[in-house]
Parts: C-alpha cells; structure tokens; sequence
C-alpha cells in the first residue's frame, strides 16, 4: 500500500485527493494547510489527520508521496523537504514560480536521484494532445508549417480577492501565462518541438487590483523552422474553449475541445476528448487521474517520471522570457 499525503488543500487538491481515493493500492494518510480551516474540512472529508506544517506530517505520518498543492512560492520548498526525506513528489504546475526557484527543485532531484519527481502537466495525457503527437511523428501529414493557440479565459476581481497570492507576482510568479495557459503553451512546445526564439508581450487591460498580467501575446520559432502564436486571456467574456490549430503539408489539425484533422484530399477525422468528471472544473480536463496514476505505476521503477522538474520546467522557461523582455531586460 503506498502512502499518500496532500499539502495544499485548495481548488486543484480536489483531483489528487479524488483520483488517490480511486487508486487501488493506494492510501492517504494525512493533508496540510496552513489555512486552519481547509486542513480541516479536507480532514474531515477523507477522514485523515490535518497537519499545518508540511514537516510535521513528513515526520508523523512518514508517507511516500505528496502531492504539492500549494500556491506557486512553495512548491519548491515543500517539494524540496520532500525529497531530502525520500519522499516522493507529484508538483501541480508550473514547477516553480520563478526559474531560480524551478532549478532548485532540479537540483534536488538530482540529489535523490532514486526520489521520483513529477509535474502536473496533465494535458499531454489528453487523448487528442496524444493524437496530434502521434500523427506529427508518423511523418504521414508532411511536414509542420505552423501553429497557434488561444486560452481565452474569464477571471472576474472575486477570483484574485479569494486567492490573494494569485494577483501577487512575488507569490505567483505571474498572471495569465503562468497560471492559466502554461499548459498549453507546454504542449505548442511538446507538439511541435523546441523553441529557439520567443518574443512577446504582456499586459493588464482588466484588472488595476493587481500586479500580474491578465492578457498576453508569444511567438514561438521552433527547431525545425515552423513558428507558433500564442494569445491568451483572462479579460474574456466567458471560459472559451481552449484551441490549438497545427498547420501541416497535407493537413490541419485543430483541437477545440474534440480533435478534428482536415487533409489535403478532403477526409475528415475526429478524437474526441472525454469529458471531466465531477469535483474539478470543466477546464481543467479529465487527465489528471491519468497522470496521477501513471505517476504512481512508475514509483517502483528505476527511471525518472517523464514529466520531471526538468522537463516541467521547459515551458515555465519560455514565460520568463515573455516576463523579460516586457520588463526590458
């Protein structure tokens, strides 16, 4: 029986604590938060002791994962504690609120090498993100010329008020692109390869009770010479549906919810992606149980997850980058 802990018991703790519950030979043992009030509620709800320091739950409870679910300026504190205990860790995204912060957590892992680390970047664990990656590497839609993305989203004065931390960028690390598109500007990277060249630009046109950018703008060059664009927002009317459109010799490739692929000859083909489940929200998708479960196969193996803090950490990368250049540097 593997032993599981939360430390964090926020918005997205609810999954990890509902896809751990669903996994057979799994057992949680105990959550944390610093909030009195959430540690106890998510207590009282699993029916596990509630700790208000991660150290302590390491050290009465002796699990051997956590999931991080903290706000973005303790992930790598936490994670860090964690894995110096050889304790396990699945991090929710991004890896880290800065990139300093992020190769710390890298270094650590390096340091327990026989410690597993993850990253919650649960949509490449989507069936139409796996498609698109498999139809991209057959080589049968010729070569990609392109592609762009859109997260526009909707986050209203009440969502900052209810998580301070999110409009702080000491705390969060940033605004939209940190917090809301990073998945998807993980998979524009993951879908259609290294990025060698960003430019970009950030701003806040919806909200002046905050210090992080509510709306943003990336170009992507990539390895093999195709280029991306990336728009995304929290200033929308309401939570669209997140798109990505790949440009390829022999097809387009749009994913809107469902994946639909245009060839050149006329046909049409769809994946269609499964619909959430109940407990998260809508746009967080229905892969973070398929995430949190691969995680838990590969704990008994020898070879690092393969969304490491390494690799977790490539998009977060490419952020800073936009965060740079809007601030001159």
């Amino acid at each position: 029986m593997t032993r599981a802990a939360v430390v964090g018991c926020g918005d997205v703790s609810v999954v990890h604590l509902q896809a751990v519950a669903k996994l057979d030979g799994a057992e949680l043992v105990g959550v944390c938060d610093t909030d009195p009030g959430r540690a106890a509620e998510a207590a009282e709800r699993y029916g596990v002791p509630a700790f208000h320091d991660h150290r302590e739950l390491l050290a009465a409870v002796r699990p051997d994962v956590v999931h991080v679910c903290t706000p973005h300026d303790r992930h790598t504190p936490v994670a860090i504690d964690c894995l110096d205990a050889g304790v396990a860790v699945l991090v929710e995204k991004p890896v880290a609120h800065t990139v300093a912060e992020a190769d710390r957590l890298i270094a650590a892992a390096h340091r327990n090498p026989g410690v597993k680390a993850g990253i919650c970047l649960q949509n490449r664990y989507n069936a139409t993100s796996r498609a698109v990656r498999e139809l991209l590497a057959s080589g049968e839609l010729g070569a990609v010329r392109g592609g762009s993305a859109t997260v526009l989203w909707h986050r209203d004065p009440a969502y900052y008020r209810a998580r301070p931390w999110r409009g702080i960028r000491a705390r969060s690390g940033g605004g939209v692109l940190i917090n809301q598109a990073i998945h998807t500007l993980d998979l524009m990277q993951w879908l259609l390869g290294d990025v060698v060249r960003v430019r970009g630009h950030t701003g806040r046109y919806a909200h002046d009770d905050i210090d992080v950018e509510d709306t943003a703008s990336m170009i992507l060059d990539h390895a093999g010479g195709a280029r991306s664009v990336v728009l995304a927002t929290v200033a929308n009317a309401a939570d669209s549906p997140v798109t990505i459109e790949i440009v390829t010799a022999r097809a387009v490739l749009l994913i809107r919810g469902d994946l639909t692929v245009h060839h050149a000859d006329g046909r049409v083909e769809t994946v269609a992606e499964p619909a959430a489940g109940p407990g998260g929200r809508g746009y967080w998708g229905a892969s973070h149980e398929l995430l949190i479960a691969d995680f838990y196969r590969a704990l008994p193996g020898p070879d690092p997850f393969w969304i490491s803090p390494h690799e977790g950490a490539r998009s977060l990368r490419l952020i800073q980058q936009v965060y740079d250049l809007a601030e001159g540097r």
